[in-house]
């Protein structure tokens, strides 16, 4: 399971990550509330957890925005406000759940466990197997792809296999042996020119001039990143 966290009390977010471990929970901690936001476009992730008095853009108004955009994570909102009124606010605006601070942290994994557990039983079967990012609408079962609202029709059979592994971890930086060894499904040994000319390809395909999706990182491998513009390459 992949969680990312906003919230701006750096002890509140030691004390999850503690638990993250102890779960085999994979956390992302941002403290900033728009730099949160920003970041849980650029990703996919299993949940949201998100205060709500936050720097630079508050919990309610991330929660606004992502249902707006039709995201449907599930999120469980942390607060020190404790009324009803902003309760219902609260949940109105696109959260799933409430807890209320100071919380057990035994408290906040049930109710993780509570939500991702019902979210799975809501999802369509044939959307158990999509990632969507910002830019990506990539589906398994169909082997569909969609890049900012045009679908992408001339992929061969591993050039998707490729694509969906890279979408599905992004900001991760693979060597070629890792990418051979997951996508191809074998340890390789020989030339490794095969990862090279399928990533050629992808960038031919689905990337522009002015927004690079696949990133080459020096003496290591590659990674897909689709914060990163062209200007600040």
């Amino acid at each position: 399971m992949k969680i990312l966290v906003i919230e701006d009390s750096k002890s509140v977010c030691s004390m999850i990550e503690m638990f993250f471990a102890k779960e085999g929970i994979e956390g992302e901690f941002v403290n900033d509330g728009l730099e949160g936001y920003n970041r849980f476009k650029s990703g996919t992730w299993d949940a949201l957890i998100v205060d709500w008095m936050l720097p630079s853009m508050d919990g309610v108004t991330i929660c606004r925005k992502i249902r707006e955009e039709k995201f449907t994570v599930p999120i469980i909102m942390l607060t020190a406000k404790d009324s009803e009124s902003d309760q219902v606010l609260g949940l109105e605006m696109g959260a799933d759940d409430y807890v209320t601070k100071p919380f057990s942290p035994l408290t906040l994994m049930a109710r993780i466990k509570a939500v991702t557990r019902r979210f799975q039983t809501q999802v369509p079967a044939e959307q158990k197997n999509m990632v969507q990012t910002e830019y990506f609408k990539v589906n398994k079962d169909t082997r569909e792809v969609i890049v900012d609202g045009t679908p992408i029709t001339n992929l061969t059979p591993k050039e998707f296999d490729l694509l969906y592994f890279m979408v599905e971890h992004p900001r991760q930086v693979f060597s070629r042996e890792q990418l051979l060894e997951s996508v191809w499904g074998y340890q390789f040994y020989g030339d490794e020119r095969t990862v090279d000319v399928h990533i050629k390809r992808l960038r031919k395909k689905v990337e522009t001039t002015s927004q690079p999706f696949f990133h080459t990182v020096w003496g290591v491998g590659y990674k897909f990143d689709e914060s990163i513009k062209t200007d600040q390459v």
